[in-house]
């Protein structure tokens, strides 16, 4: 037996699809279009980042999706995020202080 032999045993097994069995468990949730209360706690949500972020010393930062829908699309999501560069920017500031020199 080669090594190329033992390799090929060891491939994972795949859907119909031709996908890995793990990737054909995550299913795409559909969405459904949002609802105009919706929409505004979004855009509110966003206006909070927006506004962190002008104050926050960052200069970008990335953010994963999880649960199939774009954390861009979710206002706890874009609100955690807000809060988080609020944290980042305490915590910098507690750390240097005024008097660092």
């Amino acid at each position: 037996m080669g090594l190329w032999s033992w390799f090929a045993r060891r491939r994972k097994p795949a859907t119909a699809a031709g996908r890995p069995a793990f990737a054909a468990a995550i299913k795409q949730k559909e969405q459904e279009p949002l609802t105009p209360e919706q929409l505004a706690d979004l855009e509110a949500a966003w206006a909070e980042l927006v506004e962190t972020a002008k104050e926050s010393a960052a200069t970008g930062f990335h953010a994963c999706s999880r649960g199939g829908k774009p954390w861009q699309e979710d206002p706890e999501a874009v609100r955690s995020m807000a809060a988080l560069l609020r944290g980042v920017d305490a915590e910098y500031a507690a750390t240097e202080g005024p008097t660092a020199k």
